[in-house]
């Protein structure tokens, strides 16, 4: 059965602010992979040249990437904005941020037969980009709201599989550490097998790039439907996931090459998420978090000291 709060929560996100122009270039890497092929020529064409693209109509867009009006149209919403004169308006504005003197990012595919020193800086590049992108465009509203919640839950249980599974231990570890009871679940029975558990109070997480991984959605609908809070951590918001997630936590990724996998680039920008809803969640709950932290840090402390060697 529906529930009508949820519900409404998902319609007022139709209505939702259209990202800013600063968050244009990194909302059109985000969702790109996941276009049709005509809409697709339409995003690279405004993610190459911003400032002529706003110069266009919607009709001479069209024309100068092969496609429709309508195909115009259905990308501008898509990337959040409402039609294609406020898609126009943030191309101006972003052109106008770039031509203010920011240097423009450089990123390249790593050979296999580069030197190491070549792999550093093009993998610090790629990073960058990819925190700079998902900085830019998460929102701060489902982040404040996905905070509140697992500030006082009851209980969190975290889903994810490869490195999703490693980016939700690390999250689990860091909530335990603040005195909150949380579980991040590799087996996709148990994680079933749990969140049948939860309840209205318990917040479920689950963490996807793709946005359609069955094993971490299957668990998350089990748990919305008894009634937790759920949030998805994706970099596919459009994706299944999203029909069970109370708040979305949009992530972006640096381009995939034969020596980069996407698991790479997409756990860079997930624990970026992660860490700032730990961070969200130590802040609400600091009167106990800070002793909790001192306690778990006092209780390691002679793992850490220097062996008496004599």
């Amino acid at each position: 059965m529906t529930d009508p709060v949820k519900e409404s929560f998902r319609t007022g996100l139709a209505a939702e602010a259209p990202p800013a122009p600063a968050a244009l270039a990194a909302k059109v890497r985000t969702l790109t992979p996941s276009m049709t092929r005509s809409m697709q020529r339409v995003a690279e064409a405004i993610a190459e040249d911003p400032a002529g693209c706003a110069a266009l109509t919607v009709t001479g867009l069209a024309e100068r990437t092969g496609t429709s009006e309508a195909t115009v149209v259905r990308t501008a919403r898509l990337l959040g904005y409402p039609g294609y004169r406020d898609l126009r308006l943030a191309l101006a504005g972003l052109a106008a941020h770039q031509q203010s003197g920011r240097a423009p990012s450089v990123t390249a595919d790593i050979a296999v037969d580069d030197p190491l020193s070549d792999v550093v800086a093009k993998l610090a590049c790629d990073e960058q980009q990819t925190l700079a992108d998902t900085a830019a465009s998460l929102d701060i509203g489902q982040l404040a709201a996905a905070v509140a919640a697992a500030a006082t839950a009851r209980r969190i249980d975290i889903y994810g599989v490869g490195a999703s599974c490693l980016v939700g231990m690390d999250l689990a570890q860091k909530l335990l550490r603040i005195g909150l009871i949380a579980h991040a679940h590799a087996d996709p029975h148990l994680a079933v097998t749990n969140a049948v558990q939860l309840r209205s109070g318990d917040v479920a997480i689950a963490i996807t790039h793709s946005g359609s991984t069955g094993d971490v959605i299957e668990p998350l609908r089990v748990a919305f439907e008894r009634g937790a809070t759920t949030v998805a951590i994706t970099g596919r918001p459009d994706g299944p996931v999203s029909q069970y997630a109370d708040h979305l936590l949009t992530t972006s990724t640096a381009r995939e090459s034969e020596l980069r996998p996407a698991a790479m680039s997409s756990r860079t920008s997930q624990l970026l998420v992660v860490d700032c809803l730990f961070i969200g969640v130590a802040q609400r709950t600091y009167e106990s978090a800070a002793p909790a932290l001192s306690a778990s840090y006092e209780a390691l402390a002679h793992r850490h000291a220097p062996r008496n060697t004599r």
